[in-house]
């Protein structure tokens, strides 16, 4: 059939050898086989013995061989061949899964942005039962958030800035910590735990205070490794969790009016790709989401803008706000807020809010969630006295008064 000059092995060898070359590799083919690479061979070689001149097989014997004149032969034959199968038909397909994006999205323009988030800041006040989970955080390094590190919560909210949460163990009428601020200071009560962990922590709202220090020193490698923490590093570690991060994350500030507040409102859109958390989500499957963002821009006394706070609305099936990102005077992300699951909140189902907060604070090393147990349970809008958010250090626990302590340092420094 293809004469003197070819023999079965030098067919196999020669197409295995145009599949290995740059133009077709073989890793992404598959592997040929030789009975398929023969017989698709025959096939087009008695093809091309019809259509084609004689002369253009008039080939030498095998003893003999010239490359020049098998070169013609080769290239229609073997063009021929893979134009017919690819070489891929002998190999596998691996599907590759795009995530898709989720739609319909909705449109919106900034006056639709703005309106969202003041809906959410009409609310008043909160009362009622949360589920609180800590996560990674620092309290862990000081024997807090690892044994408890799920609790029960009853967290009380009135605007401005008002909050009392008691952080009580699962199924036992037993407080873990209590936690207030009046929108000025703040007070902390830790009741549980190894009695060297246990204190009263005052402080001032607006003041920053040191971060954690081991002899003078910020520190350094993994704290878990160590069996103890000092006084020192107990004491600024809960000072990190302050009621007002709560109390800004769960009740959300309005946007006032530009004219007035100076701020400006700067609007775009972002897609991103994100675990698909749908009821019917496959494992390990992922989505596009779109979002609407609105950055927040305040001048500065130098003349300049610095972004303030970051909002992310989601767009699908609807207008939602997701998250709500603050920056300090550096441009550090300082809290990352995420509103998870929006559902009917108190007995009439008068609004509707998110059931789940998701609470990061970096720069103070710690995250947690809150979740209302049964929001239909939920008092809105009740009117509570400033004495419902008072703490009084009932228990006679070692006080700290962290204010005090910067004042005592700064009189000492030269």
């Amino acid at each position: 059939m293809f004469g003197a000059a070819f023999q079965r092995s030098e067919c196999v060898a020669l197409a295995e050898k145009y599949c290995r070359s740059g133009t077709l590799p073989i890793e992404k083919v598959g592997a040929l086989t030789r009975k398929n690479v023969f017989v698709r061979l025959r096939l087009l070689s008695t093809y091309a013995r019809r259509t084609l001149p004689e002369s253009w097989f008039m080939l030498k014997p095998i003893a003999q061989p010239r490359l020049h004149s098998r070169l013609p032969v080769l290239v229609v034959l073997l063009s021929m061949l893979f134009l017919s199968m690819g070489c891929g038909l002998f190999g596998t397909h691996k599907k590759v899964q795009v995530p898709q994006l989720l739609a319909p999205l909705a449109q919106a323009d900034t006056t639709r942005l703005i309106a969202e988030v003041n809906r959410l800041a009409t609310t008043q006040s909160i009362r009622g039962k949360v589920d609180i989970e800590f996560e990674d955080t620092s309290f862990a390094e000081v024997g807090i958030a690892e044994k408890y590190r799920q609790a029960d919560g009853s967290v009380t909210l009135q605007r401005p800035g008002m909050i009392y949460l008691v952080i009580s163990v699962p199924f036992i009428a037993r407080d873990i910590a209590q936690m207030t601020s009046n929108g000025q200071t703040f007070r902390v009560a830790v009741l549980e735990g190894d009695q060297k962990y246990r204190r009263f922590v005052k402080g001032t709202n607006a003041a920053t205070y040191e971060p954690l220090e081991v002899n003078g020193k910020p520190p350094q490698g993994d704290n878990k490794k160590r069996s103890s923490m000092t006084e020192n590093e107990t004491v600024t570690a809960l000072s990190n969790l302050r009621p007002q991060h709560l109390t800004d994350a769960l009740m959300i500030n309005p946007i006032p009016d530009s004219a007035q507040s100076g701020l400006t409102y700067v609007q775009s859109e972002f897609y991103l790709e994100e675990p698909d958390s749908g009821p019917r989500a496959k494992k390990d499957s992922r989505i596009v989401r779109g979002y609407y963002l609105l950055e927040e821009i305040t001048p500065t006394v130098s003349g300049q803008a610095r972004l303030q706070r970051r909002l992310w609305f989601d767009r699908y099936n609807g207008i939602r706000l997701a998250r709500i990102q603050s920056f300090d005077e550096h441009g550090r992300l300082i809290t990352d807020v995420s509103y998870l699951d929006e559902k009917p909140f108190g007995e009439s189902s008068q609004v509707s809010l998110p059931s789940k907060i998701q609470i990061t604070r970096p720069l103070d090393r710690y995250k947690l969630s809150i979740t209302y147990q049964a929001p239909a349970d939920v008092d809105i809008n009740r009117p509570f006295q400033p004495e419902a958010f008072t703490l009084e250090n009932r228990w006679q626990l070692p006080e700290v008064d962290l204010d005090q302590r910067r004042r005592n340092k700064a009189s000492v420094t030269p």
